[in-house]
């Protein structure tokens, strides 16, 4: 899948962008994720053997146990429970909790890391939940205000006073309820002759103040490590300013793909996503998906899966990772369709908690070889001639002539034009020669 993506995504113009000068590299930036992550890893870590609350009476039993494993307060479990499912180091199925890939990959993948503490840091919301007492739409309404607030952040490059945050933060929220055409209601006059303390903007009588859930949403960024706070004033850390700017070259690279992926129907949606690396696919499968119902969204994904275009094939698959359980019933029932059939039984190891890397182990010689020559289809349709040579790199067999035996016996609807495709990219005359012979022998019936 990996070969099939770049035959698209080294086609893009956009050139590569360099993160904001200053910021660290990026096993830097994985050093400081992991140092945050701490607690919620190795919590990730107990449940995985514990199988976590399903293995006690009851959830607070099990925040017990794990406290006194882990020499932590309830609370803090309770805050890294939270945490490891944020960022992806666990996963719920069912009552019973399982590492995610990333608890696996966390100790040798940077990048898996950097992913990890940047779900939790899109999360920091639910990591830190608001007051108990103010209301969803306040709420709501300064989540969806925050972005504001951390893009001036990063553009100051430094300290950034709590009052200027507030104003804009009161600004944007005025914004979005104009937006919905939405008037404060009016306010009594003050009782007293005296000067009374102005509300802050946008806060209606009754309401929770914008600067209260300003320093909770402060709190919050502070708390998964995207900010520091002192003496009034917020500061991005080296993490929170390299999110924002991933953040910020996402939206400048969908605004570069196919306009309104979201609304197309799925084939469209990924050929649109095909130019995009795997972090922002996944976002607008994440959008897609939520559009619909899951049913709808799988049963369109398998579709599409079923078609010619061996590529899309790839990325259907992909795009399923993002739904998860609710898709495990559809796509286990796809296992015994020998096109899909690779696929299937790499996503469900995935589902079951086998790292990527050695999910493939579950494919018979067969089943990797006829996904070898699918993965061929893909680059031959898609890329240029070296990532096909490259793609040669991947396959179970030791030598170009057994590939070529165990590819003409695997009956892949594709193989005559990968072998053809194969042979025109070879640099070897010989070996040319040969995977051109194995072409006319399939395509004419020969042995």
């Amino acid at each position: 899948m990996a070969s099939a993506r770049r035959a698209v995504t080294t086609r893009r113009t956009r050139p590569a962008t360099r993160p904001p000068e200053g910021t660290p590299a990026p096993a830097e930036l994985a050093r400081q994720a992991r140092s945050v992550l701490a607690d919620a890893v190795r919590i990730a870590r107990w449940a995985a053997v514990e199988r976590g609350p399903a293995a006690a009476r009851s959830v607070p039993e099990a925040r017990q146990r794990a406290a006194a494993a882990l020499d932590l307060t309830p609370e803090k479990v309770r805050a890294g429970w939270d945490r490891a499912r944020l960022a992806g180091l666990i996963e719920m199925h069912g009552d019973a909790a399982r590492p995610g890939w990333r608890l696996h990959a966390w100790d040798r993948d940077d990048m898996a890391v950097l992913r990890g503490w940047v779900a939790l840091f899109d999360a920091w919301s639910l990591a830190h939940p608001a007051p108990a007492d103010v209301a969803p739409t306040a709420v709501a309404e300064v989540v969806e205000a925050v972005p504001q607030v951390l893009s001036l952040l990063q553009l100051s490059a430094g300290p950034v006073a709590t009052e200027t945050l507030l104003d804009l933060l009161q600004q944007r929220v005025a914004e979005l309820r104009e937006e919905r055409c939405e008037v404060p209601p009016a306010k009594a006059e003050p009782a007293k002759a005296e000067p009374a303390r102005a509300e802050p903007a946008g806060t209606a009588a009754g309401e929770v103040p914008v600067s209260a859930l300003l320093d909770w949403s402060l709190e919050g960024l502070a708390s998964v490590g995207a900010l520091t706070l002192d003496r009034g004033q917020a500061t991005l850390t080296p993490l929170g300013n390299w999110a924002v700017w991933v953040k910020l070259e996402q939206i400048c690279v969908a605004a570069q793909s196919p306009a309104g992926n979201i609304e197309q129907s799925a084939e469209d949606m990924l050929r649109g996503c095909a130019r995009l690396t795997p972090g922002p696919a996944r976002a607008e499968y994440r959008a897609w998906i939520a559009a619909r119902t899951v049913a709808g969204a799988v049963g369109e994904l398998l579709g599409v899966a079923r078609g010619e275009d061996a590529l899309l094939r790839g990325l259907a698959f992909e795009a399923l990772r993002v739904v998860g359980a609710p898709a495990e019933a559809e796509v286990r029932a796809a296992a015994g369709e020998p096109s899909l059939r690779p696929y299937v039984l790499l996503w469900l190891a995935e589902y079951d908690g086998a790292d990527p890397e050695d999910a493939a182990d579950v494919l018979t010689r067969e089943e990797a070889t006829w996904l070898w020559v699918d993965t061929a289809a893909a680059v031959a349709d898609h890329g240029e001639p070296q990532l096909l040579l490259r793609h040669l790199d991947s396959a179970v067999q030791g030598t170009v002539p057994a590939l070529i035996e165990e590819v003409r016996a695997g009956g892949h609807p594709r193989t005559v034009q990968v072998l053809v495709a194969l042979a025109a990219a070879h640099p070897d005359p010989a070996l040319a020669k040969a995977v051109r012979r194995a072409a006319f022998q399939v395509h004419t019936g020969g042995v």
